[in-house]
């Protein structure tokens, strides 16, 4: 699986003109399921997350997890992330999996994580979606996990 971390003051995500997920400091959270990805990777994916050190403690060091901070997890799905762009300038998305494991393992990632952290909002699976962040430094982080 790839994720993109981005540390946020707030985010929030719209479909249709509609909020359908909204944050206040945390983390946004972009995921893309690759072929051969399975329950086992979206688990150690959420596990990674909510233990990542980036939000800063007392000295102002990137120490502290999401989890540490009681700050909020907003996970949209971008097959995009998958993107190939080695010939030519158009982008190929064959390293996406296909949409019915996407949607899959994208309600794994989201009941494992609301299972462990007490808020976590969501985007649309195959929505057109607009997403509106102020990242937090910035940070950004991108994660790639493998069987």
């Amino acid at each position: 699986m790839i994720a993109l971390v981005q540390r946020v003051a707030r985010a929030h995500v719209e479909v249709g003109g509609r909020s359908v997920g909204a944050i206040g400091p945390g983390l946004l959270v972009f995921v893309c399921a690759e072929p051969g990805d399975d329950e086992a990777i979206a688990d150690r994916l959420v596990a990674k997350l909510l233990k990542l050190r980036i939000f800063a403690d007392a000295a102002g060091r990137m120490n502290r997890s999401v989890v540490d901070v009681a700050g909020g997890m907003l996970v949209v799905s971008q097959f995009t992330l998958a993107a190939d762009v080695s010939s030519g300038n158009r982008p190929g998305f064959t390293g996406a999996a296909e949409p019915e494991l996407g949607r899959r393992l994208y309600a794994r990632v989201l009941a494992t994580a609301r299972a462990s952290h007490p808020e976590v909002a969501a985007g649309e699976f195959g929505a057109d979606m607009q997403v509106h962040l102020v990242n937090d430094g910035p940070v950004t982080i991108p994660i790639t996990l493998r069987a």
